[in-house]
């Protein structure tokens, strides 16, 4: 039976950081790849060719691209540090009016989890508004709490105020300073199927390298992922599995 292989395949990491860890898929998975590169020496005597060549250094590495993106992977596999529920959102340009008698505020959608200010802009226009600590002139505001105020000057002006605030649901992760050398490690499964086929890569031990979150107009946000792969504790490095008989 001859192997092949088609498509992006299933990627999966598993910490080895815990007794027992949850896997982690890279959802909607692009594309993977694993490297296996090796430097030489050559030996040469007087001739122009080698009388012998000699492998050195072997170095693993694997990328990934996938489209979703979830808490428990950014945790698990590169940062290893403390993940709590709850999400933190935005509110980009949420419309609302100064109203045409005193008192001049607005009270945002979300001021009872209201966290961040991002700014107030004037509806019309789109020029921002200045922000200060207190007593607002025209074009300016304070805010505290959720709730913005403004002048006299703006009264009945339509503007658009956007922050941030909390919410239940989904995954927030504090990322924390840890000290040099300190990574956590996982383990990943790559398995690419065709037809009754499927070919399955294991690398037991494995420490992320880089990702990358790019934003692309008119197209999905595809966040890249590398890694570095070592032997285990029992100096293996894992297994390669195909459908072929040698």
């Amino acid at each position: 039976m001859t192997q092949l292989a088609f498509g992006a395949g299933a990627l999966w990491g598993i910490s080895t950081a815990t007794t027992n860890p949850t896997p982690v898929r890279f959802g909607v998975l692009q594309n993977a790849a694993l490297d296996f590169s090796a430097s030489t020496k050559s030996l040469f005597g007087s001739n122009q060719l080698p009388v012998s060549v000699a492998r050195g250094a072997v170095t693993i590495s694997g990328k990934a691209a996938f489209a979703q993106l979830t808490g428990r992977l950014v945790n698990d596999l590169f940062f290893g540090s403390t993940m709590a529920s709850g999400q933190i959102l935005v509110s980009d340009s949420e419309s609302q009016t100064i109203p045409a008698s005193s008192p001049y505020t607005v009270t945002s959608t979300n001021s009872s989890t209201w966290t961040v200010d991002l700014g107030v802009v004037y509806a019309a226009t789109n020029i921002p508004l200045v922000r200060v600590a207190s007593s607002p002139a025209t074009g300016q505001y304070t805010v505290a709490a959720g709730i913005y105020t403004f002048a006299v000057g703006d009264e009945g002006s339509p503007v658009k105020i956007s922050y941030q605030y909390t919410a239940t649901g989904g995954d927030t992760l504090t990322v924390v300073n840890q000290p040099m050398g300190q990574a956590t490690t996982f383990k990943t499964v790559l398995s690419i199927p065709y037809n009754n086929q499927r070919a399955t890569f294991t690398l037991n031990a494995c420490v992320a390298s880089k990702m990358s979150l790019a934003t692309v107009l008119e197209d999905f946000m595809k966040p890249s992922f590398e890694w570095n792969a070592f032997v285990d504790s029992s100096g293996t490095l894992g297994t390669i599995s195909v459908a072929e008989v040698s």
